[in-house]
């Protein structure tokens, strides 16, 4: 059965290789699979598969235009050694709570269960569709994306990658992961501004026609390695597969046992590959919508609103400080249409906010949404901690107080799983003042002190990065995005 990728606002369908090319459709849109594929196999048989194994299984019911050959090529390359863990994603039991780990790999964020692969994929589209044309990726990050993407295309031939960041929006460690990258075909800019103008002006570049048009008359393609990306989404839907059967590997759940789920989101892709996971027929109860201080999310699943004007507020967990999540859009369309979505994304860029009906109000009865202020985040690191030993970062505490919220209010006693999306090393300065260590001190000695209190193993990658010299200083503001890029380009 193929299957055919189309627009979030209009009627334009594409395969696979050409939707993950593409990045966003020529109308703006997001692409959105036109069926969701049912997992066929049993528990028996799923529970015998590793996480390439699974990952192959899932890509292929999605990606129909890709041979078994090149998804094998992709999974392979992607989920190797980079990760310090052999099972890639590892589902771990503290006290009454299930977190599933996906910081291991090299940039420390759940980033890299999709970023690692994306590289792979595009480069097999390419060949696809014998593109010849330089592919520049342009990537907005709010502190994580930006290192994974830099990782992933560092050093690919055929592939450049550009990457915004808020200049005072991501944690130090954040900011030097990205500013260290060497590879000639990466560059960096921080955007005086926060993360929604370095957003902003990615999507606007994307949908300006002329500005597309000339760089392809200089023999460049601009794609993005975001999660409007639909090649970053799919590969997200596996670790929450993966999750469930390892529940069921563990003894933790009987086979077909509902369970509920708990992401920290700011753009929604996470917990929207949980959604998909869920409706390929994953016995998943509820979503748990993690917010921040900047819930906007909170309020659009408990108001029905979705309003973003509003004081953007730099909190402890800034991968999730974000006011417009880009790809509600994709839920948007799950439960209205194409119209409906475009009248939507209209109003938010005219007047900042727009509103759900009744009806699509009633459809979204598989999320439940709360949101934690700093200082509960910060009770959440220390109670944890404290009670379990287990350490866990910022954005990981803001879904362990909204699954507390969520079980408090409705009684529910389904197992939970936590999604823990980054190590608590990289936001050091945060966890340790949650655990009152004096966090005056210099990052990298603040690390240390860290691993000593708690006797957990500082990563490599971040014994490495402090030696490493930083190679980006390059600063602009939104307005001065296209330039910068045609500079780079020398177009």
């Amino acid at each position: 059965m193929e299957i055919l990728y189309k627009s979030t606002r209009g009627k334009e369908k594409v395969r696979a290789s050409e939707a993950i090319i593409n990045g966003l459709a020529s109308d703006g849109g997001l692409y959105i699979p036109t069926i969701i594929p049912k997992i066929d196999l049993s528990y028996d048989e799923l529970i015998k598969f590793d996480y390439r194994e699974l990952a192959m299984y899932i890509l292929k019911k999605y990606l129909t235009d890709f041979s078994e050959e090149e998804i094998s090529y992709c999974v392979n390359n992607a989920y190797n050694d980079k990760f310090e863990r052999e099972e890639i994603a590892p589902l771990v039991k503290k006290g009454d709570e299930y977190y599933l780990e996906l910081y291991h790999g090299r940039t420390l964020a759940f980033k890299d269960m999709a970023l690692s692969i994306l590289p792979y994929l595009m480069k097999v589209a390419c060949k696809k569709l014998n593109i010849k044309d330089e592919i520049v990726i342009l990537t907005a990050t709010s502190g994580d994306t930006g290192k994974a993407a830099l990782e992933g295309f560092a050093g690919i031939p055929g592939f450049r990658i550009i990457v915004f960041y808020p200049e005072n929006g991501v944690s130090h460690i954040q900011k030097l992961q990205m500013v260290t990258q060497k590879e000639e075909n990466t560059l960096v800019f921080g955007i005086k501004g926060n993360f929604d103008d370095a957003q902003s002006g990615v999507k606007e570049i994307f949908e300006d026609k002329n500005f597309n048009e000339s760089l392809k008359e200089e023999g460049y393609i601009l794609s993005s390695a975001n999660s409007i990306n639909i090649g970053r989404l799919i590969p997200q839907i596996i670790y929450y597969v993966y999750s469930y059967i390892s529940m069921i590997k563990k003894g933790y759940i009987s086979k077909g046992q509902e369970i509920n789920v708990s992401v920290p989101t700011g753009n929604f892709g996470n917990i929207l590959a949980g959604f998909y996971a869920k409706s390929m027929g994953i016995p998943i109860n509820k979503l748990i919508c993690a917010s921040n201080e900047n819930n906007v999310l909170w309020e659009f699943f408990n108001d029905g609103s979705y309003n973003k004007n509003r004081d953007f507020k730099v909190t402890v967990s800034p991968s999730m400080d974000i006011l417009v999540s880009s790809n509600l859009e994709r839920l948007l369309y799950n439960i209205s249409d194409e119209k409906t979505v475009k009248n939507m994304m209209e109003d938010l860029k005219r007047k900042g906010e727009y509103t759900l009906s009744e009806s699509m109000i009633s459809s979204l009865k598989d999320f439940y949404s709360s949101f934690a202020t700093d200082k509960e985040t910060y009770e959440a690191v220390k109670k944890m901690y404290e009670k379990n030993l287990y350490l866990m970062d910022t954005h990981t505490a803001v879904a362990y107080k909204a699954y507390k919220d969520y079980s408090e209010t409705t009684k529910d006693e389904k197992k939970t799983i936590i999604v823990s999306t980054a190590s608590p090393f990289k936001f050091n300065k945060d966890i340790c003042k949650g655990l009152g260590i004096d966090e005056e001190i210099e990052d990298f000695r603040l690390i240390e002190k860290l691993s000593a209190y708690t006797g957990v193993e500082i990563p490599i990658s971040l014994k490495i990065l402090e030696s490493s010299p930083v190679v980006h200083k390059l600063s602009c503001s939104k307005s001065e995005m296209r330039e910068s890029i045609k500079k780079y380009l020398r177009v």
